[in-house]
């Protein structure tokens, strides 16, 4: 008999124990349904769908929220284009009557003045030239003495007219010959007054034309080197400019003047100025037409050879605009994300289709539907897309 009650208080005990875990199920499962539903999302009255975030998670994306705001934004016209130098800031250094390099040559980047050696040629062409040259020069200084003496003569009738005109040619020809050798003495690089002191040199100098920096070197001791080879590259970066092509259809556009946005390829800020001081009269095969802009500041950092894209301002007028970063792209349209709701604990945003304008500085013009009210809008202008992200996550469940 004992044990048969104590079977039946057993039983009784178990009976207890499963109704309370099943009522704490329950409890478990309504915490956990109400926790999901602080992230879900839920449609609204114009077909768009919406997510909320909690507290916690809005603080955990590190989302921020603005407002539209009426922006000066320019109608542009994009240019792609080079930083480059004027003409005489640019010179390229050969050996007019080629020879053998007898130096190393210089680094890329290094700055040289004008007037500074470059580099040394030997060339055997460079003694007969002096030699020439010296025979030449003490044949002229004979001559120049005949002729006065004979045109002293002539004046006196003394001598005959054929004789004077015999010393008188061979006089002339011998001076020209003399200025010949002199400029080939210069191609060279050979000091002339040198040569007329009597040092014969078999190696010249190749100088500087301008001062600036190395920007080619191509040479090596020992390499023989022709007179079209280009041994020397050097610019002067004190004044440079952008080279922006242009197409024809935006010519009529464009205007000396005009200020000029632009930034280097790896940049998006558009924060350097220009302005426009040539615009090409001619357009190439490509349909393209130059456009010289100067630079308006000291800027840093700018080489020649370096790629840009600008714009070229054409007219300004106050559009609504959002930080760039505020645009998201979903299914292939634009959108923005709009804090709808705030509460102690929760926020509640929307997709908002909107079509882009202009993009600058940052900003972008964008364009709601007619009856859309901008001063009531709060957008996301900061981490927009883990918001997108959840909203997508809510529709693959």
């Amino acid at each position: 008999m004992k044990i048969k009650f104590n079977t039946k208080i057993s039983l009784l005990i178990l009976s207890i124990l499963l109704v309370v875990a099943c009522g704490n199920n329950d409890s478990e499962k309504t915490e956990t349904s109400a926790e999901s539903s602080t992230q879900k999302e839920t449609p609204v009255a114009n077909g768009a769908k919406q997510v909320t975030f909690t507290k916690d998670q809005y603080n955990l994306a590190g989302i921020e929220t603005g407002e539209v705001v009426m922006r000066n934004l320019s109608n542009i016209i994009k240019l792609n284009g080079v930083i480059d130098v004027e003409p005489e800031s640019m010179a390229s250094v050969s050996a007019p009557l080629g020879g053998y390099i007898k130096t190393a040559g210089r680094l890329p980047g290094e700055e040289v003045k004008k007037g500074q050696v470059l580099a040394t040629i030997e060339n055997p062409e460079f003694i007969q030239i002096q030699q020439d040259y010296l025979e030449s020069l003490s044949r002229l200084q004979f001559l120049e003495e005949e002729y006065n003496r004979q045109k002293q003569l002539r004046e006196e009738d003394i001598n005959s007219a054929k004789t004077f005109q015999q010393v008188s040619s061979d006089y002339k020809i011998t001076q020209g010959r003399v200025k010949a050798y002199e400029q080939q003495l210069a191609l060279a690089g050979i000091s002339r007054s040198n040569v007329q002191n009597g040092n014969i040199a078999r190696t010249a100098n190749l100088y500087a034309p301008i001062t600036g920096f190395i920007k080619e070197s191509n040479v090596n001791i020992g390499d023989f080197v022709s007179p079209e080879e280009v041994l020397f590259e050097i610019v002067n970066t004190d004044d440079v400019h952008i080279a922006l092509n242009a197409f024809e259809k935006d010519l009529e556009k464009i205007e000396i003047g005009q200020t000029v946005k632009f930034s280097l390829s790896n940049d998006n800020t558009y924060d350097r100025t220009a302005e426009v001081f040539l615009i090409g009269k001619a357009t190439g095969e490509n349909r393209i037409t130059p456009v010289h802009s100067h630079i308006s500041e000291d800027e840093k950092g700018l080489l020649p050879g370096m790629y840009v894209k600008a714009w070229v301002e054409t007219g300004t007028e106050q559009q609504n605009a959002v930080p760039s970063e505020a645009i998201v792209q979903y299914q292939g349209k634009d959108f923005v994300v709009l804090q709808t709701r705030e509460t102690a604990n929760a926020y509640t945003f929307r997709l908002e289709q909107v079509k882009k304008g202009l993009e600058q500085e940052g900003y972008t013009a964008i364009s709601f539907a007619e009856n859309t009210d901008i001063n009531n809008l709060k957008p996301v202008v900061k981490n927009a897309y883990s918001i997108l992200s959840a909203l997508r996550n809510s529709e693959e469940e």
